[in-house]
């Protein structure tokens, strides 16, 4: 097995309140949040999983939620001091906070850009209030549009606007309006994807009524259009960016890239050259239970068996858009290429992949039906 480039995700498990569509780990604020205890049991959880780095520098950072723009820029500074004490960093380190316009002056942003960040992802959803309150955001439009316009101006690397389609009674003048405005505003990178109804929420319980299909699919096609227009480059299902300003964090997970989890219920995923296996990590899920002192940060470990390693490896490769030697199937799962072979011819025979030599690369049938190309390597 080869070791591949490692990452660092990082949880903070705070919002404001909980949206309704909302199935990652997050917890309303119901009084003061413990940021400086928090980050220290973050440092702390980070040493105990040193044991993983194995001489590695991290290449990406993504500190992601619940709301991370709720933490101080000081309480952010002190957690990238940290991080960076324990595992050196990468020339060109891309380093992301996930932001919600509602909850961020502008000194914060400007704050996390001395502390290290060098990319915001911020989370807009829609610039329609309407469409807002639905969705239970507590931003407006203009806050968005004004948190766009400061990342311009701050010296950040990048920044993202993630933008959702498929909303309750949403048309597809709607929808491509929202994605008119954000595209207006020039961001490096968009993440437009479609809500989707997961368990154990608020919209799970009590469904809003979502868009047809058929409006869905033009919504689909005709935003497509829109951004390839802009000079956007699909690389991703939902990941659209300007040449050069890809994710690098998503981008190691799709390539199946290692990443170590920290914080409330993160996971992670490494390549254990002792055992030659492939560990899946899960921190404890609840702020109360991770910060327990008397219990371990870690909930559950285990290696992943041979048998589900084509899925595990395929699941995230064929998100992307881009082309890929199937020889590093072997490299990253230790696998012989013929435990993949017949299911991959299978998916030529169906129009969902064509290759040439070593180079494979999913066709635009495969992207449509990645569901139906991802059941091959089950």
């Amino acid at each position: 097995m080869k070791l591949p480039p490692l990452s660092l995700y990082i949880h903070i498990p705070w919002c404001v309140q909980k949206c309704p569509y909302c199935d990652f780990n997050s917890h309303g604020v119901k009084s003061d949040i413990p940021e400086s205890a928090y980050v220290q049991h973050l440092l702390d959880d980070l040493k105990t999983d040193l044991a993983y780095v194995q001489d590695r520098k991290l290449t990406s950072i993504f500190i992601g939620g619940g709301t991370p723009s709720l933490f101080s820029e000081k309480a952010i500074a002190t957690l990238l001091q940290g991080v960076e004490r324990l595992i050196p960093f990468a020339k060109g380190i891309e380093i992301t906070l996930e932001a919600n316009p509602g909850t961020v002056e502008t000194e914060r942003f400007i704050g996390y850009r001395a502390a290290g960040v060098n990319r915001i992802s911020i989370g807009v959803q829609s610039l329609q209030q309407d469409k807002l309150k639905s969705l239970g955001r507590i931003h407006n439009a203009d806050e968005a549009i004004n948190a766009a316009k400061l990342a311009k101006t701050i010296g950040l690397n990048s920044f993202n606007m993630d933008l959702m389609h498929g909303l309750p009674d949403q048309s597809i003048d709607d929808a491509l309006s929202d994605l008119k405005q954000v595209i207006a505003l020039n961001p490096p990178h968009i993440s437009w994807y479609q809500l989707t109804i997961e368990p154990n929420t608020q919209f799970a319980s009590k469904p809003p009524v979502l868009p047809e299909d058929e409006t869905l699919w033009q919504i689909q096609e005709q935003g497509h259009q829109l951004l390839t227009d802009a000079g956007y480059e699909q690389y991703e299902i939902s990941g659209y960016a300007k040449p050069g300003f890809q994710c690098q964090h998503n981008l190691n997970y799709w390539r199946f890239g290692d990443y170590l989890g920290i914080g409330c219920g993160a996971h992670g995923k490494i390549t254990d050259l002792t055992t030659q296996k492939l560990v899946r990590t899960v921190k404890v899920k609840h702020p109360k239970g991770y910060m327990d002192l008397t219990r371990p940060y870690l909930f559950d470990s285990w290696h992943v068996a041979n048998d589900e390693l084509p899925f595990e490896y395929f699941m995230n490769r064929l998100r992307l858009h881009e082309s890929f030697n199937i020889n590093e199937f072997v490299e990253f799962t230790g696998l012989p290429l013929e435990h993949v072979e017949t299911n991959l011819n299978h998916a030529v025979t169906a129009g969902l992949m064509q290759k040439n030599d070593n180079i494979w690369q999913v066709t635009a049938k495969g992207h449509r039906f990645l569901n139906d190309l991802l059941q091959l390597f089950v």
